[in-house]
């Protein structure tokens, strides 16, 4: 009766339609306390996860499946639906488990420096594991890691003075920007090659655009891209610790920074000018 009733389970699982949210919990925290001893479990969700972001790695995205999980593993395809009953399932474990630990911003730096050394680091995590963008978000992240790096990046917003739903909307839109700028960095990358299959450099792209953009029919962007290609460009050296974040990211994040650090300062300043004239 309890193999009936699992089978049954796994079966309407695997082939539900949309995101199921106990489902996703336990599979995210199942097995994943802290300080556990004793001998390693013979097949997780988690090992199995570890499994398929090699193969992710390796191969990318559209190579991986239950079948090449369960080879690399030494374990029949049967035993791997056991642990994790679905294809998305088995994405949203591995995106949390990809993610890895956040960044340590350190309790003494000012909040504009930790949150750009936070968005330095999922900025290199995209670009090391492009594949991660194209998992689809079903809901809100639950996972351990991905809610340690929301809980790292809410930190130094509050820290800046932003009310708590102030604080996760930023973080929200620090996430987006950072995806999206690195979605469109890694397909123009991709989708423009040289003919031996090599992805063309930024030089490489600048040059080709530029005996193509003409100034009488695209006057800003010619202009724009004359002074993005000029060797005087202002701006174009970074700091050492600014190295991780192409200026376009940069740009972006640091005047949302401005913006942030500009409503604090109205906020506080009402009261206080509301403490001088009673």
């Amino acid at each position: 009766m309890v193999t009936t009733t699992k089978m049954r389970w796994r079966m309407t699982t695997r082939d539900s339609d949309g995101p199921d949210l106990e489902r996703s919990l336990t599979l995210l925290w199942s097995g994943r306390s802290r300080g556990r001893r004793g001998p390693r479990a013979q097949l997780t969700a988690e090992r199995i996860a570890d499994a398929a972001i090699r193969i992710a790695d390796a191969d990318g995205l559209e190579s991986l499946s239950m079948q090449r999980i369960a080879a690399d593993l030494g374990y029949s395809t049967m035993s791997i639906y056991n642990h994790i009953p679905g294809k998305d399932l088995l994405l949203e474990v591995m995106a949390d488990v990809a993610a890895g630990k956040p960044p340590e911003l350190g309790s003494a730096e000012d909040f504009r420096h930790a949150v750009r050394r936070w968005v330095g680091a999922l900025w290199v995590g995209f670009q090391t594991r492009p594949w991660l963008l194209r998992i689809p978000l079903n809901h809100t992240p639950i996972g351990p890691n991905q809610l340690a790096w929301l809980d790292r990046l809410l930190q130094p917003l509050l820290k800046a003075g932003l009310a708590a739903g102030e604080a996760r909307a930023a973080a929200l839109h620090l996430t987006a920007v950072v995806r999206g700028t690195a979605q469109i960095s890694i397909d123009v990358r991709s989708a423009h090659k040289t003919d031996d299959g090599r992805s063309l450099t930024e030089a490489e792209l600048a040059k080709a655009l530029s005996e193509l953009i003409d100034p009488h029919d695209y006057p800003a962007l010619a202009a724009v891209h004359a002074a993005e290609t000029g060797d005087n460009q202002p701006g174009s050296e970074q700091q050492p610790e600014e190295a991780t974040l192409p200026a376009e990211l940069s740009f972006g994040v640091d005047r949302f920074l401005d913006g942030v650090e500009t409503w604090a300062a109205a906020k506080f300043a009402v009261p206080a000018a509301a403490e001088q004239n009673p």
